[in-house]
């Protein structure tokens, strides 16, 4: 009983550290996006920056292993859909529809960042922000 305390205790401890590892980073800003309003620039940075630009701010948590791999996988993933500080930012002109849908931001980002939670009149000027500052991606079914 000794020996499975001790191996949890080392795994207790050892285990958080492995998130020390692994590339965490912002790289340069590229680019400089000209927002069709202060208000839809301020929204964009409180609920999606973090994961579509190269100024994510890396909390605590994403220092420690389990939510290390979590934290940086999501803004890896997020910078190679969809990345303002890019001269080719991606899929820009979806960013409207990901908010419309409420698919973004998604709800594991949420659990720890409560001023992200969009409120129905946010998302709204959110969207709306977003399409004059990027346009929308076209209907499909319409081609």
């Amino acid at each position: 009983m000794k020996k499975i305390k001790k191996i949890a205790l080392v795994v207790l401890l050892v285990f958080p550290l492995l998130g020390l590892f692994g590339k965490r980073d912002n790289p340069p800003v590229e680019n400089t996006v000209q927002w069709d309003s202060p208000q839809t620039q301020e929204l964009f940075y409180t609920a999606c920056a973090d994961c579509h630009s190269n100024e994510t701010k890396w909390p605590w948590y994403s220092y420690m292993a389990p939510t290390s791999w979590l934290v940086r996988n999501n803004v890896n993933e997020g910078r190679e859909h969809f990345n303002i500080s890019l001269k080719d930012m991606g899929d820009a002109d979806e960013a409207a529809e990901e908010v419309s849908e409420k698919e973004m931001p998604p709800n594991d980002y949420l659990i720890m960042h409560q001023d992200a939670k969009l409120s129905e009149q946010d998302r709204q000027i959110l969207l709306q922000g977003l399409i004059k500052t990027f346009g929308q991606k076209e209907d499909e079914d319409n081609h």
